[in-house]
């Protein structure tokens, strides 16, 4: 899987997702979002799921969150999850 990585840690609203959306439009099944932010990304994860995409979010222990979203229904986003960032 190719890890399409987007630090939005320090954007401001509504840069986040914008961006995210964007990246979303491109992804194959073969690919996926691992999003870090400092707050929660409602509006995306509510998006994401509308559209029946394979999601997933943690907060880690700086408060910081991690989000997964993958086209492919199929893969385990939990096995690209990191507490320090993305693996590819």
């Amino acid at each position: 899987m190719t890890c399409r990585l987007l630090d939005a840690r320090e954007m401001e609203h509504p840069e986040p997702l914008e961006r995210a959306i964007a990246i979303l439009r491109e992804l194959d099944e073969e690919s996926y979002l691992y999003m870090l932010h400092r707050r929660e990304p409602v509006p995306l994860m509510a998006l994401a799921r509308e559209h029946g995409l394979n999601t997933l979010e943690r907060r880690d222990e700086k408060g910081e969150w991690h989000i997964l979203i993958s086209r492919n229904r199929e893969v385990r986003l939990e096995e690209f999850l990191s507490g320090s960032g993305p693996q590819a």
